[in-house]
């Protein structure tokens, strides 16, 4: 996949470390397009919900110790899309800065509430039945939103309503989050460009 379109709200992180190889290129104004290959195949179809649903065009490679198991995968693979949107917000000028979105699917409904504030903080509350869907560790979602808020310097909440199958939680976690995440990052021409804070500073 190239990324169709490239605007200012752009980034590109590379992470190395001793365990993994992690390269995210983002668009925020983007058309949803994406090519998402971490070697881990359910969190590549979460990510993958999260550019569609949230209009930004994705790209992430990553190779890291699925030998051992996919947390450290999951965790760069999360820091990296944090720092992406943290530089590609930039200091978030215009922008709507508050999301909120319920999503369900089928019978799970997942409420996602988020604030480009400037202060990393995650409330999480999905009750998950299994400890695997496939071959991944559902202990690994709350892994996943933890290093991108840390990153990405932001308030998330993600709340489960209700829900019986893992899946379909988790996605309508994922789904709830892209579309909360493409509110927030909208620009209002009515804000001309100014900081969406009293303070001035995000």
């Amino acid at each position: 996949m190239t990324i169709l379109q490239t605007s200012h709200r752009h980034a590109l992180i590379e992470r190395v470390t001793g365990e993994t190889q992690v390269r995210v290129e983002l668009d925020l104004d983007g058309l949803g397009c994406h090519v998402i290959q971490t070697g881990v195949p359910f969190l590549d179809h979460m990510l993958a919900q999260l550019s569609t649903h949230g209009l930004v065009d994705l790209s992430i490679q990553a190779t890291g110790d699925t030998h051992i198991d996919d947390h450290h995968t999951n965790e760069d693979v999360g820091l990296a899309l944090g720092q992406a949107f943290y530089q590609a917000l930039g200091d978030r000028r215009g922008i709507e800065r508050f999301g909120h979105f319920l999503a369900p699917l089928d019978e799970a409904l997942v409420q996602v509430v988020l604030d480009f504030s400037g202060r990393p903080h995650l409330s999480y509350d999905l009750a998950l039945p299994t400890q695997r869907v496939g071959t991944y560790d559902t202990q690994l979602v709350r892994e996943f939103y933890q290093a991108v808020v840390n990153q990405g310097q932001f308030t998330l909440h993600v709340r489960q309503l209700a829900g019986l199958n893992s899946h379909h939680i988790i996605e309508a976690s994922f789904k709830a989050f892209a579309r909360a995440l493409k509110l927030a990052i909208t620009q209002d021409p009515r804000r001309q460009g100014a900081v969406p804070s009293t303070k001035g500073v995000l």
